[in-house]
């Protein structure tokens, strides 16, 4: 059948073979001024499939790294569309231009797509209803639609998306479709478990590691094993006498071994005989923090914000109190070893694995091998974790590398010791906190931080509150790779920023809430220069974690500390509670309020202040990566130590407040204040100030 099918740039129709209907949306796909191009590729964009039988797949666009962006992105469509949830399909978008931006990081995937994926389900919604009121020759205004089925007021008649989504197809696209009231939301906000939990929970392949294809052999790769040091020379004669092994491909600074079996090529990579020299300085931690204090008492060139005169507040004050914070290099340290399926001829590419970057990956492939990008085809599994880590492309560029220089479909596992060993760290850095006190107020705020790599840049709260603030930056050039790891920045500034904050509370004999509540209304009436945040907000969720844990009524045998933090357009404040056991502090118990704009799922949401929660406790207590000569010493959980069951807090209370705004981050904003907090407490309950991580250390 021959058909005439409107286009606009914002979608495109097409009849299905069946009767169905697919909606194809492209936020920039025809338009021809480039500026719009720049301006839409962080536009979302939507592939809906309504097939006869009445059953919907919608795909989600997004890397799923356990942030549940798989169920929530789809969820903003269906609540527009108004349809069935129990009969929606989710499966995973593949990377193509018109998807716009397909990454996981910065928190962004929800606010980053949050009012155009409405837009999508909405003019879906709409034209099914046209395609309905065209049916029975009434007008749109009298018919209703819940659930994926389409009523006609007056008389009762009701057709379902399945029987309309052929005639749909045929009808021009609404250019304005008219959004739901949020009132009339019945998907947004409520608990809906992921798409994917019962694959999870029983085990079936899902993730990256799970693949295999027919033809592909199994990679290890030897790399080097000290950063400073690069490949000399490579005997391979006993790894080609292992049984299994097939083939061995040098890379410019690496070796791989490619087996019928990741045991098989273990194995063989083991055997290899490796000469490494060292071209750059072997660096070592130590070396790293003394080099820290150096810079950091000689002091940077040039301030990043100076509001006021802080060193006049500093001669008038009554007391200058001052403190330094060091927090080591970590590791990511995802569940998911790394991995990464690649079969790379002449001509074109498929590639297979977790990256949070996938149209990076595709793009480095096609400079690094000449192939188009259009003949590279890459796609997502689920992933076991990323916190930054799979921000970076070399595990997929790798396996491509490999794959064409033997002329094989590969699969490149990672080891534990692998992932380590060759991680892009957070990178270790040092803050030191001046205060300027009078009797009773905080009269002036220097803050200056250093750390390796990028220069350590950003402010508190304090920034625009205070009459005279002072914060300075610098990086320490280093060969040691560094990269986002959840929360940059913020992660380690927040547990400084607010550690120092109650140490001046402490000081000045002041309340911790109150001061807080103190500072941002200062910021709201009297701002200095420019305020980065918005102080109402701030003060919602510190209102909100009082009034949760009842704030001045501490339970007998209870130590409190409070921290709050923005980041990502969203604003945590967390107060924890520990007790004394066997000589130590215990966390008991964590309360969290979140400011994060609406909410789209409120269970996925819960999962994710959790999960941020117990890693911040995490890394704020037990690991750390030490480098000697150019080496990793932790190299895999026996001494990289992770949080356990036993040591996780009893419960952690969440409570998000009320808006009607836009979704804003979620994924990484409870991870910075629980350190400060936890720090906090421990002071309460020991009367210790822990300024350095692994706080495990320090509670010797």
């Amino acid at each position: 059948m021959e058909t005439t099918i409107s286009r606009r740039n914002f979608l495109k129709v097409s009849a299905l073979t069946g009767g169905g209907m697919l909606l194809s949306f492209s936020m920039f796909a025809e338009t021809k001024d480039p500026m719009r191009v720049v301006e839409s590729i962080f536009n979302p964009n939507a592939y809906i499939t309504i097939n006869s039988d009445g059953s919907i797949i919608l795909l989600a666009p997004n890397p799923e790294i356990g942030q549940g962006v798989k169920t929530s992105l789809p969820m903003i469509i269906a609540e527009e569309m108004d349809v069935d949830w129990k009969k929606v399909i989710v499966q995973f978008a593949p990377t193509d231009s018109k998807f716009g931006r397909q990454t996981a990081g910065g928190s962004g995937s929800i606010r980053g797509r949050f009012e155009e994926l409405r837009k999508v389900g909405a003019t879906a919604r709409e034209m099914l209803v046209n395609a309905a009121a065209e049916t029975w020759k009434v007008s749109p205004s009298e018919c209703s639609v819940s659930d994926g089925i389409v009523t006609h007021s007056s008389t009762g008649k009701n057709l379902s998306y399945g029987e309309l989504a052929a005639k749909a197809a045929l009808l021009d696209i609404p250019s304005e479709p008219i959004l739901k009231d949020p009132k009339d939301f019945k998907i947004l906000g409520t608990r809906v478990k992921d798409v994917d939990a019962l694959k999870i929970v029983t085990g079936t392949p899902l993730y990256g590691i799970d693949t295999r294809r027919e033809g592909m052999l199994f990679a290890m790769v030897s790399r080097a094993p000290a950063y400073g040091k690069t490949l000399e020379s490579v005997d391979d004669s006993e790894t080609l006498k292992v049984t299994g092994v097939r083939k061995v491909v040098k890379l410019s600074n690496s070796v791989a071994v490619l087996a019928t079996s990741t045991w098989a090529a273990k194995k063989g990579r083991d055997a290899l005989k490796i000469q490494w020299k060292a071209t750059e300085k072997l660096e070592n931690s130590s070396e790293h923090f003394s080099t820290f204090e150096e810079m950091l008492e000689k002091g940077a060139t040039s301030p990043s914000r100076n509001d006021g005169d802080v060193d006049a507040a500093i001669q008038r004050s009554s007391k200058l109190l001052e403190a330094s914070y060091e927090m080591p290099t970590l590791s990511h340290g995802q569940m998911e070893p790394l991995n990464f399926f690649a079969d790379v001829r002449a001509d074109k590419a498929v590639l297979f694995g977790p990256t949070q970057v996938p149209a990076a990956v595709r793009k480095e492939v096609s400079e690094q091998l000449g192939i188009p990008e259009d003949k590279i085809q890459i796609d997502l599994p689920r992933q076991g974790g990323g916190f930054g880590r799979k921000l970076m492309t070399d595990n997929g560029v790798e396996a491509a590398l490999i794959s064409a220089a033997a002329q094989s479909p590969v699969q490149v596992q990672w080891t534990r010791e692998d992932d380590m060993q060759n991680d892009f760290y957070r990178p270790a850095e040092m803050y030191t906190y001046k205060a300027a006190l009078s009797e009773d107020s905080l009269l002036a705020w220097h803050q200056s931080a250093v750390g390796i790599g990028r220069g350590v840049n950003g402010d508190s709260y304090v920034a625009g509150a205070l009459t005279n603030y002072r914060s300075e930056g610098q990086g320490l050039h280093s060969n040691t790779p560094t990269g986002w790891w959840r929360a940059p920045g913020a992660c380690t500034m927040a547990f400084a920023a607010e550690a120092f904050m109650d140490e001046v509370c402490t000081e000045l004999k002041k309340d911790p809430v109150q001061f807080r509540l103190d500072i941002f209304e200062k910021a709201k009436q009297q701002p200095v220069g420019r305020i980065g945040y918005d102080p109402d907000k701030y003060k919602s969720v510190v209102e909100l974690v009082a009034k949760m844990c009842d704030w001045g009524n501490t339970p007998l045998g209870v130590f409190r500390g409070i921290s709050t933090w923005f980041s990502f357009g969203s604003y945590a404040a967390e107060v924890v509670d520990v007790k004394m056991v066997d000589g130590k502090p215990r966390v008991i118990k964590v309360y969290c309020a979140v400011h994060c704009g609406r909410l789209i799922n409120l269970s996925g949401a819960e999962n994710q202040v959790q999960g941020a929660i117990v890693d911040g406790i995490c890394h704020a207590m037990f690991p750390k990566v030490t480098f000697v000569d150019g080496a990793v010493v932790e190299k895999n959980f026996n001494s990289y130590k992770f949080l356990k069951m036993a040591d996780t807090p009893y419960e952690i209370e969440v409570k998000f407040v009320e808006s009607g705004d836009a979704p804003t981050g979620l994924g990484e904003p409870a991870l910075p204040p629980v350190a400060a907090a936890l720090a906090n407490a421990i002071f309460a309950a020991t009367g210790k100030r822990i300024r350095k991580m692994p706080f495990a250390e320090q509670m010797v």
